[in-house]
């Protein structure tokens, strides 16, 4: 957790910043990053379709300010919907509300999220609202919620482990039956909102997702975490809960070797391959949810 914390004040540093992206893509970003453009990215995604795998994808970005600009990526992820169908992709998109406008106003990102989710349900696609810091997450569930009533089954949202608060937030999720994927959490919180300590995270994913297979509708299981993997895979078949009713998600670029047997051995697993110019803080994140990754681009720029 302190290695975690220290990449992420790190991430503001101007000159790391300056050098990650001069040099990141050449000495390992371009691993969990499927690159700048979205012809680069449907290559990729082809290529985990073709293995097996299914994939979701994200145009980087996030905290637009300008709503001209916010309803440009609406309008460039209903083009990625429209390539999607084009291609034959097993493929949908991810985004988060602060990129369609979330901090100019609420009712800004819930319209542009519904037009987002009405081209989805056009062509039977799906979208899933990712979640972000603390001070976003009631704004998002509430965008959800509302989305939900108006009768879109087509769009699911996240629910953070190490937030306190996410036991409630569950509870009052379930009674729509909702498309839901649970993860750890990634942004930089206090402890008097988040979980410090690594083995409570872990403890809460558990039981919140033991909860979210017997009562939600849909449940991502988002982990690269062996021990978690395998309770969830003997808790799913001690219960019989139906294969249809959940699947694994993992980072592009994170333990594609798991991600395959997973497959080999009849799971459902979707991998998230974002692209885009604005990836430095995608990249500081996955370096600090798993610090390993460090050593694999130091091991790149030692390389030279």
């Amino acid at each position: 957790m302190l290695t975690r914390r220290l990449i992420l004040l790190l991430a503001g540093s101007p000159t790391i910043q300056r050098f990650v992206r001069r040099y990141g893509m050449r000495l390992g970003a371009a691993r969990f990053v499927a690159g700048e453009t979205l012809d680069e990215c449907v290559q990729v995604l082809g290529r985990l379709n073709q293995s097996g795998l299914m994939t979701n994808t994200t145009l980087l970005g996030e905290s637009v300010h300008d709503e001209g600009a916010a309803g440009e990526i609406v309008e460039i992820y209903n083009r990625i919907l429209d390539r999607i169908a084009r291609d034959g992709l097993i493929t949908n998109p991810s985004v988060k509300l602060t990129h369609l406008g979330l901090d100019i106003s609420e009712e800004l990102a819930y319209t542009n999220l519904r037009r987002l989710v009405e081209h989805a349900a056009h062509l039977r696609n799906f979208v899933r609202v990712d979640m972000e810091d603390s001070p976003r997450v009631d704004p998002t569930l509430r965008i959800y919620r509302r989305l939900h009533e108006d009768g879109f089954t087509n769009v699911g949202v996240v629910l953070q482990s190490y937030l306190y608060r996410t036991e409630n937030d569950l509870a009052r999720l379930l009674p729509l039956r909702p498309n839901l994927r649970i993860v750890k959490g990634a942004y930089l919180e206090p402890p008097q909102i988040a979980f410090p300590r690594k083995e409570d995270v872990d403890r809460n994913y558990v039981q919140l997702t033991e909860r979210m297979l017997l009562e939600a509708g849909f449940t991502a299981i988002a982990t690269h975490d062996d021990r978690i993997i395998g309770w969830a895979i003997d808790f799913i078949e001690r219960r019989g809960v139906p294969h249809d009713r959940f699947e694994f998600q993992m980072l592009y670029g994170v333990r594609p070797a798991l991600q395959l047997d997973l497959v080999r051995r009849g799971y459902r697993v979707r991998v998230a391959t974002p692209y885009g110019r604005d990836w430095y803080p995608y990249l500081m994140r996955r370096l600090a949810e798993r610090p390993a990754n460090v050593f694999f681009m130091v091991r790149n720029l030692l390389r030279g």
